[in-house]
C-alpha cells in the first residue's frame, strides 16, 4: 500500500495570498494570535507540518527598490518567524514547525544552537530548511558582502551543513547528560567533546553547548531546484519542495533521487512535496470565481517586482515580444525561476510577466470541487512520482478551504494519515523510521561511538 501523502503549509511572516481582499487575515502577521489560531487549527486538520519561508532579500532594480514593491507589498515587507516558534509549540503537541535558515548569512554554530534549543522546546517537532537566500542581491547589499556567484554559495552550503551536522552529531555521546545531583555531575567528560572541522569555506573546533534534543539533528529540507540545488538536497535533505510544471518536475525529482543514490543513501528516504496552489469550494463556479478575484489583486508591474526578487532580472525593461536571453540563466541572484522559462519552447517576456501575475513562482494550480483538486492532484503524484503537498494560502491567507474541503476528501480516500495519531519528531511523522538520521545519511557518519561504561 503506498505511503500517505504528506502534507505541509507554506507561509512567511508576511503578507500572503491576496492581501488586498478584505477577507485575507495575512495583514495581521505581526499577532501572535494569528499564528496561535493557525497552527491550533492545522493540527486539528491533521496537517503534517507548517513551514515557514524567509529571507533578507526583497526586489531590488537599477540599485533600488521598485515603487511597485513597497506600493504591492511584493515580498515586503516581512518579520523573522524564528520569534513565534516557541509560542506555536506550547499551543500544539503533534504540528511539525520548519523555518528557513541561510546558509550565506547564518555561521553554522548559529544554526547548530538554534536548531539545537527548537528541537528540545517542540519536543523534537523541528526542521530547517536549508537555503543559500533568496532576494541575493538585495541580502548583499543590506550586509555589506559582495554578492557571491551562485554555484559557490552551493559549496558554501553543503560545507555549512557538514560542520553543522558534526556540532548535532559528534559533541554529545547517548549518556552525556547526567543531572547527577549527588555526585555531582552534569554531563560526563568521557562523553562529550570538541569537534573540529576544516572545510573548503568554515573553520571550527568546539563543543555544541546545548544536549541533544529528540532529533539531535532537524528535519533536513531544501527548497532549490537548480542542479548544485538538486546536488545539495540529494546529499543531505530529507525532504524537498517543487515548484514548475508536472514534466519539469518529474525530471527533477528523478534527477534528485539518482544523485541521492549516488551518494549511497536510499532515494526514496527523500520526501519530494509539490508546492500546490488549491482554488477549492463547494461548486467549480464558486472556485473559479475566487481565483478570478484573487488574480485581479496582481499587476503585472507587481509581477515584475516579484520576478526581479527571484532572479535578480527586470523584465519590465526587456522586450516584452522576445523570450528570455539564454545568458540570463547565468544571473548570480537565483536560477530556478529563470531555468523554468528557458528552452526550446521558451515564452516571451510578457508571457513570462502574465505567469507572475496568475501564479508567481507555482506551477498551475488545482481549481475546482473538493473531488475535482483530489482527483487532479492525485493525478500530479503518480504521473511524477512525488510524495505530497505544500500547500499555498489561500485567498484568504490561510487554508481554512483546503483544511475544511480538501483535507477530508483526500482522507476519504486513504490519500492521507489519519488524525489521529501520536504524538512523534516530524523525522519519524515523515519517514516513518526513528527520530534521528538514517545510518546512510552522511550525517550519521559523525556520530561517536559511546564510550564504555
Amino acid at each position: 500500500m503506498p505511503s500517505p501523502w504528506k502534507i505541509g503549509m507554506f507561509q512567511s511572516m508576511g503578507l500572503m495570498g491576496a492581501w488586498r481582499l478584505p477577507e485575507n487575515t495575512s495583514t495581521s502577521f505581526l499577532d501572535v494570535d494569528h499564528w496561535v489560531r493557525m497552527a491550533r487549527s492545522l493540527e486539528a486538520a491533521g496537517v503534517d507540518f507548517l513551514f515557514f519561508a524567509d529571507d533578507y532579500g526583497y526586489p531590488v532594480v537599477d540599485d533600488a527598490i521598485p515603487d511597485a514593491a513597497l506600493r504591492t507589498a511584493a515580498q515586503f515587507p516581512k518579520g523573522d518567524p524564528m520569534a513565534v516558534l516557541p509560542a506555536l509549540a506550547t499551543v500544539t503537541e503533534k504540528l511539525g514547525l520548519v523555518v528557513t535558515l541561510s546558509t550565506t548569512v547564518e555561521k553554522p554554530p548559529m544554526v547548530a544552537r538554534k536548531m539545537a534549543t527548537l528541537d528540545h522546546i517542540t519536543r523534537g517537532r523541528i526542521g530547517w530548511n536549508i537555503v543559500t537566500g533568496a532576494g541575493q542581491n538585495a541580502s548583499a547589499r543590506l550586509f555589506g558582502i559582495p554578492l557571491i556567484e551562485h554555484d559557490k554559495r552551493y559549496e558554501i552550503a553543503a560545507d555549512h551543513v557538514d560542520l553543522s551536522l558534526k556540532l548535532w552529531e559528534g559533541c554529545w555521546d547517548e549518556g552525556g547528560l547526567v543531572v547527577d545531583r549527588e555526585r555531582p555531575m552534569f554531563a560526563d567528560p568521557e562523553r562529550v567533546r570538541e569537534i573540529e572541522h576544516h572545510g573548503p569555506h568554515f573553520d571550527a573546533k568546539g563543543v555544541l553547548t546545548i544536549p541533544p534534543g529528540p532529533q539531535r539533528t532537524p528535519t533536513l529540507f531544501q527548497a532549490g531546484t537548480s542542479a548544485p540545488g538538486r546536488d545539495l538536497a540529494a546529499r543531505y535533505a530529507e525532504a524537498v519542495f517543487l515548484a514548475a510544471e508536472p514534466e519539469a518536475m518529474a525530471e527533477q525529482i528523478a534527477d534528485i533521487r539518482r544523485r541521492a543514490e549516488a551518494y549511497g543513501r536510499d532515494p526514496r528516504s527523500i520526501k519530494c512535496l509539490v508546492a500546490g496552489t488549491f482554488y477549492v469550494a463547494e461548486t467549480e463556479e464558486e472556485a473559479l470565481r475566487i481565483r478570478a478575484r484573487q488574480s485581479s489583486t496582481r499587476s503585472l508591474e507587481e509581477a515584475a517586482a516579484l520576478y526581479a526578487f527571484y532572479t535578480g532580472l527586470d523584465l519590465s525593461g526587456m522586450d516584452p515580444e522576445k523570450p528570455l536571453d539564454p545568458k540570463a540563466g547565468l544571473t548570480q541572484t537565483g536560477r530556478t525561476n529563470v531555468e523554468r522559462f528557458l528552452g526550446p519552447n521558451a515564452p516571451t517576456v510578457r508571457e513570462i510577466l502574465e505567469e507572475f501575475q496568475r501564479n508567481s513562482v507555482m506551477g498551475a494550480p488545482y481549481i475546482g470541487t473538493p473531488e475535482q483538486v483530489v482527483d487532479e492532484a492525485a493525478a500530479v503524484i503518480e504521473r511524477i512520482d512525488a510524495d505530497g503537498f505544500l500547500v499555498q494560502p489561500d485567498h484568504t491567507g490561510t487554508f481554512e478551504s483546503f483544511t475544511a474541503l480538501v483535507m477530508p476528501e483526500m482522507r476519504r480516500r486513504g490519500l492521507v494519515a489519519p488524525i489521529e495519531q501520536p504524538a512523534m519528531t516530524l523525522r519519524e511523522r515523515l519517514g516513518g523510521g526513528g527520530p534521528h538520521l538514517a545510518p546512510e545519511h552522511p550525517g550519521a557518519a559523525y556520530r561517536s561511538v559511546p564510550a564504555a561504561l
